[in-house]
């Protein structure tokens, strides 16, 4: 079974989308070069007008690809 976004409205922020988005590409469920609007199959409805909210007010558009979202990523090795 996936992991979703399951907080509460109040509790949503761009780190926490950014790590449930990381979690997405690194099991393959997602590609990085998919627009963020694919993460909404994986968190639930209610939620996701919430998750909205907070990429736009980050300036983050829905066709841009997650791999934009998540770009500071941390490389372990090469």
């Amino acid at each position: 079974m996936m992991k979703t976004l399951t907080k509460n409205a109040t509790d949503y922020s761009i780190e926490m989308i950014r790590d449930e988005a990381r979690h997405l590409v690194e099991k393959g469920v997602v590609s990085r070069h998919q627009p963020i609007y694919i993460l909404c199959q994986y968190i639930p409805a209610r939620e996701w007008v919430c998750v909205e909210c907070e990429l736009e007010q980050c300036d983050y558009l829905l066709r841009d690809q997650i791999g934009d979202l998540i770009a500071c990523e941390n490389w372990e090795s090469d």
